[in-house]
């Protein structure tokens, strides 16, 4: 959703890759932007990624990964430089096929309550009461995605530690 948001906001649109994902690109100050979206199971997002830096020559510290986590309650945004994967698959799978952490990840709480089924919350939609909550997250992902692009981390980071 924060990506379709950020693409939307540069007038471009999804289009199927040449690898196992979804992608879009545009150019800011000279600079070539590639949005991707894996379109493999989230516990093999890394093969996407992992294809995506090698075909589009990306260095590691221009990788952005975009994930949600049900660790952190909706909502919450948290932005790192580097880190272990927390337990989310989609991390795991990114860092086995980069083979390490020193990547930059985006990620949005979409909290869990005890005693739910992980995988079924996961894939479920938003509730209707959820939704402005959702929505205020994936404005200000998409926010702080495209400040990142012109502004730099340390920009991005002040902006979502406010």
């Amino acid at each position: 959703m924060v990506l379709d948001r950020l693409a939307e906001s540069w007038h471009e649109r999804f289009k199927p890759g040449f690898g196992p994902y979804d992608f879009c690109g545009t150019a800011i100050g000279g600079e070539k932007i590639v949005l991707a979206k894996p379109t493999t199971y989230i516990n093999r997002s890394g093969i996407a990624v992992d294809d995506l830096v090698k075909r589009y020559e990306v260095p590691l510290e221009r990788l952005v990964v975009v994930c949600d986590d049900f660790n952190l309650p909706l909502g919450k945004i948290r932005l790192r430089l580097k880190g272990s994967p927390g337990g989310h698959q989609g991390l795991v799978s990114v860092i086995r096929f980069l083979r390490t952490e020193e990547f930059t990840r985006l990620r949005l709480g979409i909290g869990l309550e005890a005693g739910i089924d992980v995988v079924s919350y996961v894939l479920s939609r938003f509730s209707k009461s959820e939704k402005p909550a959702v929505e205020e997250m994936v404005q200000a992902g998409s926010d702080i995605l495209a400040g990142l692009v012109e502004n730099g981390f340390d920009w991005a980071m002040n902006r979502n530690n406010r």
